[in-house]
């Protein structure tokens, strides 16, 4: 009897053991390197948009020869910078990346980015976390201010002009006189004389979506820029091209680019800068149109529903491409038709699972057939598994 009651005390001591270790957290790993991908970060920490991120990494993913991963502050910390060739810092607030990096996280990314065929790339915020602004917090790389007077001036569809450097990293934008990207409360850079930065491109849209913004600011000023930084290099975007359908292919090229890896051609499903002929400002009356047709997307009318996703599309409505996910799961088949064609035509390679269970799901013979089509063609459009 009380060798029996020894031996539960132990097998209860050792469960114990057990669960006490097990509750120990596990020091996250950082994914080796490989030699035949260029190995991406994209900043997900506090201050980067959710969705950016999750954009910033759909738009890597269109470029088979690139790894891309997720990386936080705690990651910096615990050396996964040692795995990685370029690190990218998404559009959010840029004040709030820089502090929740720290200021020894950010002295590792600043070393990180000088070394030898390494690069930093920068979007809308992280353009802001670049550059060296007075009274502002960041990473203070660019020598050159950001015009913080009317900073914020909402959203739109921007213009731009790629310049002879600029072809040299962007030759597809060569066939259009202006070539088109989303933009949300970007940094307007003023560039000092003789300060060693390359323009690649200029801004042609005069961007005052608010009452009593200046007008003239914006046109001339730079759309992408890049920089030698120590034996790396860093290059800023003022527009979110990964937000962006016939744009996407933009992040990994300036990911190559920094890197000094091959600036490969892109297939023509995503490369499509002529399907855009104009900018759109989204004035207060457009917001409200906007958010008239998402209300629209609730009708009990087919039609309307279907009338209210051409009408956002014809305003390169960004955030209509993620309410459509929730239309797969409408109870008419025309409308889970259309909202699959939409996410399609806006290459929302994000939306892949919710397509994916969609098809396995669908019981209409026609509307599976047109979720196969979607899916295959998402798929080809996305190199790696989401």
């Amino acid at each position: 009897m009380k060798s029996g009651m020894n031996k539960m005390i132990a097998v209860l001591a050792v469960a114990l053991l057990l669960g006490v270790w097990s509750c120990q957290p596990v020091k996250k790993q950082p994914e080796k390197k490989t030699d035949n991908k260029l190995r991406v970060g994209v900043f997900n920490g506090n201050g980067a948009s959710p969705v950016c991120v999750i954009e910033t990494m759909e738009a890597l993913k269109t470029d088979s020869g690139v790894a891309p991963q997720e990386v936080s502050a705690v990651d910096i910390m615990q050396g996964v910078l040692k795995h990685l060739d370029v690190m990218v810092f998404p559009g959010g607030s840029a004040s709030q990346e820089y502090n929740n990096m720290g200021l020894e996280a950010a002295a590792k990314v600043k070393a990180f980015g000088q070394q030898k065929n390494h690069g930093l790339v920068g979007i809308c915020a992280g353009g802001y976390l670049f550059s060296t602004t007075p009274g502002y917090p960041s990473l203070r790389i660019f020598p050159a201010p950001d015009i913080r007077d009317h900073y914020n001036r909402g959203r739109a569809l921007i213009g731009f002009k790629v310049n002879q450097t600029g072809a040299k990293v962007f030759p597809e934008l060569t066939k259009v006189d202006t070539a088109f990207y989303q933009y949300y409360d970007g940094p307007m850079y003023d560039i000092p004389k003789g300060a060693n930065i390359t323009v690649l491109a200029t801004l042609t849209t005069d961007i005052i979506s608010n009452p009593g913004d200046p007008k003239g600011v914006s046109p001339g000023k730079p759309a992408f820029f890049t920089i030698p930084y120590g034996k790396g290099r860093v290059i800023a975007s003022v527009g979110h091209p990964e937000a962006t359908p016939g744009m996407r292919w933009m992040v990994p090229r300036m990911a190559r680019f920094v890197a000094g890896w091959p600036l490969i051609s892109y297939p023509k499903n995503i490369v499509k800068p002529q399907q855009y002929t104009h900018d759109v400002l989204y004035f207060p009356n457009v917001i409200a149109y906007e958010k008239a047709n998402f209300w629209k997307l609730f009708s009990k009318e087919d039609d309307t529903v279907i009338r209210a996703i051409k009408n956002l599309h014809a305003i390169y409505s960004r955030p209509s491409i993620r309410w459509s996910m929730g239309l797969l799961r409408s109870t008419s088949p025309k409308i889970r038709t259309a909202a699959a064609q939409y996410l399609l035509e806006t290459e929302y390679t994000a939306a892949i699972p919710d397509v994916e269970t969609a098809y396995e799901t669908e019981n209409n013979p026609q509307v599976k057939v047109v979720l196969g089509k979607v899916l295959k063609a998402l798929k080809t459009i996305s190199h790696q598994k989401n």
